[in-house]
């Protein structure tokens, strides 16, 4: 109700300001706005200075939760690309509703989802091929520079398939392959390694598992010989220390990189869940 509210609020400003017609950067350079970090990232290696990138959830800010002020529905006014996956964010899905459907993309119909999990982007090879079809919406905003584009997103899809060779070497020889985590946030990335994702809750963060469900997941853990149990950047470790301390595991960070702090990256985030998956997973 109050993200509904919010959008009716955003849309009266913007008509009573005269924002139907949408600005031209000052800069030059193509606007984007994007609903979250993953196609923050995306947007600023494929655009490199030639385009200017606003996140609509701010760095530390879990993106699931996101409600849209004026000023960021302003944004999506003013945008000449708006990038969201659809069902991941309900406010910019209403804001991204609101704008003319040529000036937006939702990334999904490109990358193919399992089912209600929108993690796509944890699987290197779907996060390139969102890759590609988003430097395809910059060139055409922008076909003055669409080589430039082009050159820069092969040089990230390169990069994508080599850390997607990392991972497959890195988790092809381990003693487990469970990986007990306190949200259903990891299946792209379990089922393209060939691991097993065991999550305590489902894709809501928000939900409370009932003492019966950790109670299952502990005792599966502890038949399995799980000896990590991860929780999220984001999220209370509280749940994963609670079964971690049931079977005698230990709990650990596995970030699902819906934001960074810090200087991190997609990539630094990536590698370091890697190195992280590979000492849980006794992995040679």
């Amino acid at each position: 109700m109050r993200k509904t509210a919010a959008l009716i609020l955003g849309a009266a400003l913007l008509a009573l300001a005269g924002c139907a017609v949408r600005a031209t950067p000052q800069d030059g350079r193509v606007h984007v706005v994007a609903g979250f970090y993953p196609l923050q990232f995306v947007a600023e290696e494929i655009g490199g200075d030639r385009v200017g990138v606003e996140n609509l959830t701010r760095a530390g800010a879990e993106p699931h939760d996101l409600e849209l002020q004026p000023s960021q529905l302003a944004a999506l006014e003013d945008a000449d690309l708006v990038l969201y996956l659809r069902g991941f964010q309900p406010a910019v899905d209403e804001g991204a509703d609101l704008q003319d459907r040529a000036r937006t993309f939702d990334v999904s119909k490109v990358a193919t989802l399992h089912g209600a999990d929108p993690h796509v982007w944890l699987d290197p090879l779907r996060l390139a091929a969102i890759a590609d079809s988003v430097a395809q919406r910059l060139a055409a905003v922008d076909p003055a520079h669409a080589g430039e584009f082009a050159t820069r997103v092969a040089d990230l899809d390169g990069r994508l398939r080599a850390l997607d060779r990392e991972y497959t070497q890195g988790l092809s020889d381990c003693q487990r392959h469970d990986v007990v985590t306190s949200h259903e946030a990891f299946g792209y990335l379990t089922a393209r390694y060939g691991l097993n994702q065991i999550p305590v809750t489902g894709l809501n963060p928000d939900e409370e598992p009932g003492p019966q469900q950790v109670r299952d997941v502990a005792r599966v853990a502890r038949e399995r010989g799980v000896t990590t149990i991860f929780f999220e950047a984001l999220v209370s470790p509280k749940l994963s220390q609670t079964v971690a301390r049931e079977i005698g595991a230990r709990a650990a960070v596995l970030d699902p990189i819906e934001g960074v702090e810090d200087g991190a990256t997609y990539f630094s985030v990536m590698r370091t869940n890697l190195a992280t998956l590979r000492d849980a997973l006794g992995c040679r």
